[in-house]
């Protein structure tokens, strides 16, 4: 078969049904409690994809989820590896429910999906490739966060301006070697 990778068909969950569900509450975890470090293991992507973005993709994206590979992360060993664990179309930016990439590679992010009035859940959901993912940095109030969090983003300004669209926006998921956090479009992010 021409073009066949046999490479993409290793690095996926060796037990999916468990760790599917393991991946997804740390997800939820990370969503509803902005600023919080959660921990998912189990898939081994190709470079560059960290662990903890594998596991992302493999948990939330799936044959009806259009999907934008961004910068680096749009290379023939990620593509035909998405294509045979999730089956995900992949799409131009505008078109994505999700992308996947660095900051640098995600901006401008003002083309992804914000949702409409009538459907703010048609929104994209960015996956972040982060150098670094610590509870430091810009401060974070909002929804499901006590008092305080502070996480390392990769800016400030987008996020604030994200915000400001609020209930539209993009979500973001925040992801390094088995670390995730997220951003959720909710969050007040203020520089500190």
């Amino acid at each position: 078969m021409s073009g066949f990778a046999p490479d993409a068909l290793l690095g996926g969950f060796a037990d999916a049904p468990l760790q599917s569900s393991h991946a997804f509450r740390a997800i939820l975890t990370a969503l509803s409690r902005p600023g919080t470090l959660a921990e998912v293991s189990g898939a081994t992507p190709p470079a560059p994809l960290s662990p903890a973005a594998g596991a992302v993709l493999l948990t939330l994206v799936d044959g009806t989820t259009p999907l934008h590979l961004a910068g680096d992360a749009d290379c023939a060993a990620v593509r035909a590896w998405v294509t045979f664990h999730c089956g995900a179309p992949l799409v131009a930016a505008g078109d994505a429910a999700f992308a996947i990439g660095t900051w640098a590679a995600l901006c401008p992010v003002d083309r992804f999906a914000i949702g409409t009035g009538a459907y703010p859940d048609r929104a994209a959901t960015l996956i972040v490739e982060m150098p670094t993912l610590s509870a430091t940095g810009p401060r974070l109030t909002g929804p499901g966060i006590e008092s305080a969090a502070h996480l390392s983003l990769p800016e400030v300004a987008a996020f604030r301006e994200n915000r400001a669209l609020f209930p539209l926006g993009f979500d973001t998921i925040l992801t390094c070697g088995t670390r995730i956090a997220a951003l959720p479009r909710s969050t007040v992010v203020e520089a500190v």
